[in-house]
């Protein structure tokens, strides 16, 4: 049996020590080392992107009839209701019983006849406007025509046509509208005749019905019970709710930013597949309006015509009706190829952005350059490629080289 020596079992009892202080020191830095902050990242994508201005809105008819008192008497109960529909120049939608020798007085008279004739006036401006507006819309097409014939022999860009064929469907537009201010002064002007010919006394109940100027659906009866009403008194209001329009008042530092042409989806009018239009006119003027807040704001009206587009267009019997709530986003720019990350990954670094790109299982941060955004995305002009995983909401525990784990 061999016996250790003294010495080296005291040289072991030290290795011993040794080895079991390395191991508490190893112990208490792994303890006291940061832990991996654990984070949710983003994949940086190459995808479409879409900036809009979004606002409020409500519908509108392009164009609305009130149907008033011809002349001063009693107008009957009205037993017509709002949603009825009613047949231009057949369905009677009031009936008045004349005051007596009220169309005998000269003055009446000499007032009714200037009333035919500013009738027919109206009626000639309307015309005339009309045939402006269709000489517009044939010149539109002529244009269209030329600019489809350079296009296909590669004169000129694709945009020209697009701005071709945007400013033929506003033209096509504006003679709709045009046609249906004919109709209207024509039928003032049979509103205006009919005065001249109603008979001059009621005293014996002669009656006078009124009839609808339009084919189209009554908005609001206003004026119910029967009553003795002056001439001119508002009695009935109709409109043809297959001629919508949209409008919304956006602030005017957004206003600024939106053109005539410009696509617009409307959304949230009740169906389920929004409505495509395009904005017809941005109104000259702002006005004044008080926040919910309490804020005062300068606001603009935005005018946006509903665009029949196929495979978008929804039957007339399931469009919104007068003054129906509406949401409305303006494109005022869009790609189809952008890089792109999510908004909430982005952190100032001076004047300028950066994110933070998962490397290696560390944070790195990533200077970029960025250009449009909305509200969920931001387009990268520089700084990353697509494939690339950044930290989607980066806090204050995140720097440049800390640990990190990706949340599963």
């Amino acid at each position: 049996m061999s016996i250790i020596p003294a010495r080296d079992r005291l040289t072991g009892r030290r290795l011993v020590g040794v080895a079991v202080v390395i191991g508490l020191v190893a112990l208490a830095a792994w303890a006291v080392r940061p832990r991996a902050v654990e984070v949710v990242t983003a994949i940086v994508t190459s995808a479409p992107l879409q900036v809009t201005l979004d606002e409020d809105g409500e519908t509108r008819v392009q164009d609305r009839y009130v149907v008033s008192a011809p002349v001063a008497g009693r107008v009957l109960r009205i037993d017509i209701d709002p949603g009825d529909r009613v047949e231009a120049g057949t369905t009677v939608v009031a009936t008045m019983r004349p005051a007596a020798s009220g169309l005998l007085d000269a003055r009446t008279r000499a007032e009714q006849r200037a009333r035919v004739a500013a009738a027919q006036a109206a009626l000639g401006a309307a015309s005339s406007e009309q045939g402006r507006v269709r000489e517009s819309l044939a010149q539109a097409e002529r244009v269209r025509a030329r600019t489809g014939q350079l296009v296909e022999a590669g004169a000129v860009s694709r945009e020209r046509m697009e701005a071709a064929d945007v400013e033929a469907a506003t033209q096509r537009r504006g003679l709709e509208t045009a046609e249906a201010r004919v109709r209207l002064a024509e039928a003032d002007l049979r509103l205006a005749q009919a005065t001249l010919t109603t008979p001059p006394g009621g005293e014996d109940g002669a009656t006078l019905s009124v009839r609808a100027p339009i084919d189209g659906v009554v908005l609001r009866r206003l004026r119910e019970s029967e009553a003795v009403v002056p001439q001119g008194e508002p009695l009935i209001e109709i409109a043809d709710l297959t001629h919508l329009e949209v409008v919304a008042d956006f602030l005017s530092t957004d206003a600024v930013r939106i053109r005539p042409g410009q696509a617009v989806v409307v959304d949230r009018w009740g169906g389920s597949v929004p409505l495509a239009g395009h904005v017809r006119r941005v109104e000259p003027a702002g006005f004044t309006k008080v926040s919910a807040l309490g804020v005062e704001e300068q606001r603009v009206n935005v005018v946006i015509a509903l665009d029949a587009t196929p495979g978008r267009h929804v039957p007339s019997a399931s469009l919104p009706g007068d003054r129906f709530r509406v949401e409305v986003r303006v494109v005022v720019w869009e790609a189809t190829a952008v890089t792109q990350v999510p908004v909430g990954s982005l952190v100032r670094d001076g004047d300028d952005w950066c994110v933070y790109v998962v490397t290696a299982g560390r944070a790195v941060r990533t200077p970029i350059t960025i250009g449009q955004r909305n509200d969920a995305h931001v387009q990268v002009l520089s700084g990353l490629t697509p494939g690339a995983a950044v930290i989607a909401f980066p806090g204050s525990a995140i720097g440049d080289g800390v640990r990190v784990r990706v949340a599963p």
